[in-house]
Parts: structure tokens; C-alpha cells; sequence
């Protein structure tokens, strides 16, 4: 899976077509991922340790990985990944401006 942790993403497909985020999880075995603030829906909630009162929550789901395209933070631009070597190590680079893609944590 080309989009990782931390990446700045922009839907492409779906009802939350056009909002940005950041990816919080990824799951590349079922091949998607969940997205701050896309594909919210609410969830009832019994009163637990941590949420006492319990109530009604907002929760990110999972979207297809392939509904969404990953924003280059150089020139914050929707583009598709390419890849490069630098030395010994193989770095995710923009295809519009070649820029570096990697994400500092």
C-alpha cells in the first residue's frame, strides 16, 4: 500500500468528495484506511470507565484506500506516488514536482 500513516489525503470518490485529512490508521490487508474527520457516523454508547455519562459519539470508519489520492506537501497539489532511490533507501516522491513525500513524525 502506497499511502502511509501521517499522510495528507484528499477524497476522490464517495460521499465526502473534496475534504482533506490526515490518515490516522491503515489497513493494508482489507486494503483501506480511516481518515480524520471523513466517513463520521455516530455510535450509541453504554457509560464504561471511559466515557461515564456513555451517550452518543462520533466515530471515523474505514474508506477505500483507492477513493482517495494523497496531497504533496511541497506543492499542495492531488498527485500520484512515484519512487526513487536515495542512497540505499527507497523514498515516495511526487510525480508533479519530485518532491519528497515522507512524512516526519
Amino acid at each position: 500500500m502506497k499511502i502511509k500513516k501521517n499522510d495528507n489525503v484528499s477524497v476522490i470518490a464517495g460521499k465526502d468528495r473534496g475534504k482533506t485529512g490526515v490518515v490516522e490508521r491503515v489497513f493494508p490487508a482489507d486494503d483501506k484506511i480511516v481518515v480524520t474527520g471523513i466517513a463520521v457516523y455516530k455510535k450509541s454508547v453504554k457509560p464504561t470507565r471511559k466515557a461515564p455519562k456513555g451517550g452518543i459519539i462520533e466515530v471515523n470508519a474505514k474508506i477505500q484506500a483507492s477513493n482517495v489520492a494523497i496531497v504533496c506537501p511541497s506543492c499542495s497539489k492531488i498527485t500520484k506516488i512515484g519512487y526513487s532511490m536515495s542512497g540505499d533507501k527507497k523514498i515516495r516522491i511526487c510525480k508533479k514536482c519530485k518532491g519528497s513525500l515522507e512524512v516526519k513524525e
